[in-house]
C-alpha cells in the first residue's frame, strides 16, 4: 500500500511539471524552404541546358589556364582552411551523435577521515565494532578511517522527447553546409584564377598594341624631322608628334606594371611566390560559344553551391530552435555504477566487495526559465536570419545570372563595333599620312587619326576581355566550376 501510494504521488508530480512544461512552451515557428518562387526562365525563352553542368576542364579551353586552376586547388590557402573547416564540423557531429550514448567513465578514489567522537558517523563507526555480528575484517578503522573505491561510473541522458536527436540533426547540416561552403570557394577560386588570368592577356594585348602604335609614331617623328629639315614642317610640328610618342611611351610603362602587380595577385591565389605567369591564346583568340545556354533557374538552385549551403544552414538553424524548445521538458537521466570498495586496502578485492548501483533522476528547469526563453528567442531569431539568407542567395544568384546573359549579348555586338572602328581608324592613319606627305592634310589630322586608332584597339580589347568575363561570371553564377 506504501509502495502504491508513494508510486502514485511520484507520477502526479512528474504529470505536473509535463504539464507545467508543455504549457511554458512557446509557439513553434515554420520556415519553409517551398515558399520561395522563383521564375521559370531567365529570359523569357525556356532552354532544359546550362553550361554549369560542364566541367571546369572541359569549359576552359586554354591549356595554360587548366594548369594555373590546377596548381590553385593544390596550393590555395583558403581553400585549405575550407577543408579544415569541414573537419572541424565533422567532429561536432560525432561529438552530437556521442550525446545520445551512455557517457562511461573509470573511477579511482582513496579517501581517509578522522571523525570525532561526538559525530554521528563517529559514533556509529565505534557502535558497529562492538557489535557481535561483526568480524576482525569488518571492524572500522577509526584513526583515521579510510574508503577506497575502484570502479566504473556511467550517465545516460533518455532521448524522451528527441532533444538531442535534434542537436545531432543540426550538427549533421552544419557539416553538409560545410562541405557545399567548400564547393563555392571552388567555385570561386576558379573563376577568380581565370578572371585574373583574362585580365593579364587583356593587358598583354595592350602592351602589344601600345608597343605598335610606338614604332609607327616613332617613323612619324623621324618623317616630320625630315619635313622640319626640309621646310615642309614647323618645330611646332616636330614637338606635337614627339609629346604623342611620349604619352604612349608612359602607357607602355603603365601596362608593364600592371602585368607585374596582376601577376603577383594571381601568384598568391596559386599559393606561390611572385614569378612570371605562362601564357597560352591571346584574349582575342579565347572562344565565345555562339548561343549560351543558362539553363532553367530551377536547376540553378540544385547546381549552386551557395543556395545550397545556405538552405543545409536553414534546416541546421531549424533542429537549433527544436532543440532549444525541447530544453523546456523534463529531463531523464540514468546513473549507474560498479565498482570495488572497501575500507580497507588489502580488502579491495576481497568476495563482498563488489558493489553496484543505479540512480535514475527527472529533472524540470523552474528557475532557469527566463534563459531557457532567451536561448529560444535567440534561436528563433537566427532561424529566421537563415531563412532571409536563403532568400537572398537566390535572388543574388538570378539578378548574377541574368546581368551576365545581358552582358554577353551586348559584349559581342560592341566587340563587332569596335573592329569595325579600328578598321576604319586605319584606314584613316594610311590617308592622312599620304595626304600629310603631299600637303594635303596638317600635322594635327595625322596625330588625330593615330591617337583614334591606339584607342579603338585599346577599347576593343577591353570588351574583348569584359565579354570573356561576363560568360566566365555566368559559369559562375550558374554555379559551375567545382567538381
Amino acid at each position: 500500500m506504501t509502495f502504491k501510494k508513494h508510486f502514485t504521488t511520484y507520477a502526479c508530480i512528474t504529470a505536473t511539471l509535463f504539464v507545467l512544461a508543455q504549457g511554458c512552451m512557446p509557439a513553434k515557428t515554420i520556415t519553409d524552404t517551398r515558399q520561395v518562387k522563383v521564375p521559370e526562365t531567365f529570359t523569357g525563352k525556356s532552354d532544359s541546358a546550362t553550361i554549369a553542368s560542364m566541367p571546369w576542364r572541359q569549359f576552359f579551353h586554354d591549356r595554360a589556364l587548366v594548369g594555373l586552376i590546377d596548381t590553385a586547388l593544390r596550393n590555395n590557402l583558403n581553400l585549405q582552411n575550407t577543408l579544415h573547416r569541414i573537419s572541424i564540423a565533422r567532429a561536432n557531429l560525432l561529438a552530437a551523435k556521442g550525446l545520445r550514448l551512455p557517457s562511461v567513465e573509470g573511477f579511482v578514489s582513496a579517501a581517509a577521515d578522522k571523525y570525532g567522537k561526538y559525530t554521528m558517523t563517529g559514533v556509529g563507526n565505534f557502535d558497529t565494532n562492538l557489535s557481535p555480528n561483526v568480524n576482525d575484517d569488518q571492524k572500522v578503522t577509526t584513526s583515521p578511517t579510510q574508503d577506497y573505491f575502484l570502479g566504473i561510473k556511467s550517465s545516460w541522458e533518455i532521448d524522451i522527447w528527441g532533444k538531442l536527436k535534434a542537436r545531432k540533426e543540426e550538427a549533421a547540416n552544419r557539416l553538409l553546409a560545410t562541405e557545399k561552403g567548400r564547393q563555392w570557394v571552388v567555385t570561386q577560386l576558379v573563376s577568380e584564377v581565370a578572371g585574373h588570368y583574362y585580365e593579364l592577356l587583356a593587358l598583354d594585348k595592350k602592351l602589344e598594341i601600345v608597343k605598335r602604335n610606338i614604332r609607327l609614331q616613332q617613323q612619324g617623328v623621324e618623317i616630320v624631322k625630315a619635313q622640319k629639315e626640309g621646310g615642309r614642317a614647323t618645330s611646332l610640328a616636330v614637338q606635337q608628334f614627339q609629346a604623342q610618342l611620349l604619352q604612349t611611351q608612359g602607357l607602355q610603362l603603365e601596362a608593364e606594371l600592371d602585368i607585374i602587380k596582376l601577376e603577383n595577385q594571381l601568384n598568391l591565389l596559386l599559393g606561390k611566390y611572385p614569378g612570371q605567369i605562362p601564357r597560352g591564346d591571346s584574349i582575342n583568340q579565347q572562344p565565345v560559344p555562339e548561343i549560351v545556354q543558362a539553363g532553367v533557374p530551377a536547376q540553378m538552385l540544385l547546381q549552386r553551391p551557395d543556395v545550397q549551403q545556405s538552405e543545409l544552414l536553414l534546416a541546421a538553424s531549424k533542429a537549433n530552435t527544436t532543440a532549444v524548445r525541447k530544453a523546456f521538458l523534463p529531463s531523464l537521466v540514468l546513473t549507474p555504477y560498479m565498482a570495488f570498495s572497501a575500507f580497507k586496502l588489502p580488502l579491495l578485492f576481497a568476495d563482498g566487495s563488489l558493489t553496484y548501483g543505479l540512480l535514475g533522476g527527472l529533472t524540470q528547469p523552474i528557475f532557469n526559465r527566463h534563459q531557457l526563453k532567451s536561448s529560444f528567442n535567440i534561436a528563433t531569431a537566427e532561424q529566421q536570419i537563415a531563412y532571409n539568407d536563403y532568400k537572398q542567395n537566390i535572388l543574388q544568384a538570378f539578378q548574377e545570372v541574368l546581368s551576365s546573359l545581358k552582358s554577353i549579348e551586348q559584349y559581342r555586338k560592341i566587340v563587332n563595333v569596335n573592329q569595325n572602328e579600328v578598321q576604319t581608324l586605319t584606314d584613316a592613319v594610311e590617308t592622312s599620312n599620304d595626304l600629310y606627305v603631299n600637303g594635303y592634310a596638317s600635322y594635327l589630322e595625322v596625330i588625330t587619326a593615330q591617337k583614334g586608332v591606339l584607342d579603338a584597339e585599346l577599347n576593343k580589347t577591353l570588351s574583348q576581355k569584359e565579354m570573356q568575363l561576363a560568360l566566365l561570371n555566368l559559369y559562375r553564377s550558374l554555379g559551375g566550376g567545382w567538381e
